[in-house]
């Protein structure tokens, strides 16, 4: 038998001669490397690549129109693009798709999940294989095993994630942040994760119940400042806190960062001078976002000045609201024109607030409906069915007077107007009080009504504001805006995490308002810029391979679906999209039509870049 063909393999390996002959024949080390194919009659049977995606539109998140080709991924990277003949271990016919980076989100808060949910979800449904996770200060270290409780409190309510189920599904072995990262890199990961650390942890790191209480004094301020440098050094990308009134504790409290001055968020922010790529985010309080024009103003001049001093990236949700626009798109624009890092985090629906029997209703404070709601479902549908107890529902809520609004779970009167009756996961959706118009019923009647016409199953949304969508096109379109702000982790049975499904499915193929080709850029390589990850956000040779596998005709959310899957059984809802054909993280198939396929590639991303 002669031997009469090599094949140079893409890693720096030695190439081989491959017999022609029988299946079986024997496999021989080449002699010279780099040979050339000598007979076009000879067949290639050796494997390549380890992944090879064929027949796909490439959209390769640059914003340039796609095109044509095949992408080779060898050693969890795209080796190679184009027409390619070579074999695979894994190949994905692509035919009729579009082939995009993976999705980038830049505001999660998936810190408590990852410890029980190794998969991501929702994310990981919605084509996210990178998260920022740690936002609006809301970390889970550092903090001794006895200070737990401190740092739950801080995030409990946020997360919409009991105490105990934390302490039933996060084994807690860490105090530093440098440690807790230990752990996390040791976690399974279907989808990569990038730490921020959040500023109400290191308070009551630093200052215990105090935090909760006062401004910081010199020393606990000292000792903040060296567990952040710490944290920085062991890979954290930032740091995130929050202002807002509606960040608050399971006790009612003001969450930890709430407690502290100006001046020692600026001490704290000032740390990140000396690091490359390091990113502040911040939820503004309430005055800054709607306060006298001239407060607002001062605020953004100081955080111009911060930004701007530190060299830390700020960043912040963007409403979707003429009165905050006006101010802080071109706060956006003058601080690009100085060379200082600001970034607005826009979103592709306007955050909401979704209610159901199956978790929560805006009523479920009232005395005639406390009791009711705390049955199982399908009592509660046997006792509504009563005329007497049904009367008693409808007549409290009508005459519902309701309190100060100090958080997203704050009971608030819904505005029937406004109400959407959530049948179709695109807009048109009717509004409960057209309905209620058109049976001659009372709003409220119409509200119970629908649910039960559901066996209790129907899914009602709120917008969080009157969000204005010429507005949110204006966030969206916006060149120092992201899209991000998925809020994944958080609100888990209070909104849906579906923006970059929405995004392709409405806003590109039902509206027609971005091409794909600029729809994909703004969550791969925008997004990536923005938060620094320079090896992933494009299809290029060389880049990490986080892919997506899409089809542009049905790409787009599923409706909600309540699970009971967090530890002690605790309910959150769960978004699926559809138009995925595959997910693939740091090179291996991690999601094909809809499942996991068991691989768990997903990684921690350290920076450790000293400037």
């Amino acid at each position: 038998m002669s031997f009469e063909l090599c094949i140079r393999r893409k890693r720096q390996e030695p190439c081989w001669w491959v017999a022609v002959g029988p299946a079986d024949a024997t496999v021989r080390p080449c002699p010279a490397m780099g040979a050339r194919l000598v007979s076009e009659k000879l067949r290639l049977e050796t494997i390549m690549y380890d992944l090879v995606i064929r027949n796909g539109l490439v959209v390769d998140g640059s914003g340039e129109p796609g095109y044509a080709g095949d992408v080779a991924v060898s050693d969890g990277r795209i080796i190679e693009i184009g027409r390619i003949s070579g074999r695979a271990q894994r190949e994905i016919d692509a035919e009729g798709h579009v082939v995009t980076p993976g999705f980038i989100d830049g505001h999660t808060h998936l810190d408590a999940q990852m410890f029980w949910d190794s998969l991501g979800s929702s994310s990981c449904w919605q084509g996210v294989t990178t998260a920022v996770m740690g936002n609006c200060g809301f970390t889970l270290a550092p903090g001794s095993e006895e200070q737990r409780a401190l740092v739950v409190r801080n995030l409990e309510r946020a997360e919409d994630i009991s105490g105990a189920a934390m302490e039933a599904g996060i084994k807690w072995n860490w105090t530093t942040f440098a440690e807790y990262l230990d752990v996390v890199d040791g976690l399974p990961k279907g989808i990569n994760y990038a730490p921020q650390i959040g500023h109400s942890a290191l308070r009551t790191f630093a200052m215990g119940e105090a935090a909760f209480e006062r401004e910081s004094n010199e020393a606990e301020l000292e000792a903040m400042g060296r567990e952040l440098n710490d944290a920085l050094q062991a890979g954290a990308i930032g740091l995130s806190t929050s202002f807002s009134q509606g960040h608050n504790t399971s006790d009612d409290r003001p969450v930890a960062s709430r407690l502290a001055s100006w001046d020692e968020v600026k001490y704290l922010v000032m740390q990140m001078r000396n690091y490359r790529d390091r990113m502040f985010e911040l939820a503004p309080s309430d005055v800054a976002r709607f306060g006298e024009i001239e407060d607002r103003r001062r605020f953004h001049r100081k955080l111009f000045d911060l930004a701007q001093a530190s060299g830390a990236t700020a960043t912040w949700g963007m409403l979707p609201l003429a009165a905050i626009t006006a101010e802080e798109l071109p706060l956006l624009e003058r601080a690009a024109e100085a060379g200082v890092k600001m970034i607005g985090q826009s979103h592709s629906r306007g955050i909401s607030l979704l209610y159901s029997f199956q978790t929560n209703t805006p009523y479920d404070w009232l005395p005639e409906w406390r009791d009711i709601r705390a049955l199982p479902i399908p009592d509660q549908l046997a006792a509504m069915r009563n005329r007497e107890i049904r009367h008693a529902m409808i007549e409290s809520a009508k005459n519902a007077t309701f309190g100060k609004i100090v958080g997203s779970d704050s009971p608030r009167a819904p505005d029937f107007s406004k109400l959407i009756v959530w049948n179709s996961p695109f807009p048109p959706n009717r509004v409960v009080q057209e309905v209620a118009d058109e049976r001659n019923c009372h709003p409220i009647e119409t509200f119970i009504d629908l649910a039960m016409e559901s066996n209790l199953n129907q899914y009602f949304y709120l917008p969080g504001m009157d969000w204005s969508t010429t507005e949110l096109l204006r966030t969206m379109r916006h060149p120092q805006c992201v899209m991000t702000f998925s809020d994944a982790g958080a609100h888990v049975t209070q909104q849906d995490c579906s923006l970059q499904t929405h995004l392709l499915g409405y806003w590109v193929r039902e509206q027609q308002e971005f091409t794909l080709e600029e729809a994909v850029r703004m969550i791969t390589s925008a997004a990536a810029a923005a938060w620094g990850f320079h090896d992933r956000g494009v299809i290029r040779p060389g880049m990490v391979a986080d892919i997506n596998v899409i089809d542009p005709a049905t790409i787009g959310p599923s409706l909600p679906v309540l699970r009971e899957d967090l530890p002690t059984g605790a309910k959150r809802l769960e978004s699926k999209a559809t138009g995925i054909l595959a997910t693939v993280v740091s090179g291996q198939v991690f999601i094909e039509r809809g499942a996991h396929t068991g691989a768990l590639a997903g990684q921690l991303l350290r920076r450790r870049e000293m400037n």
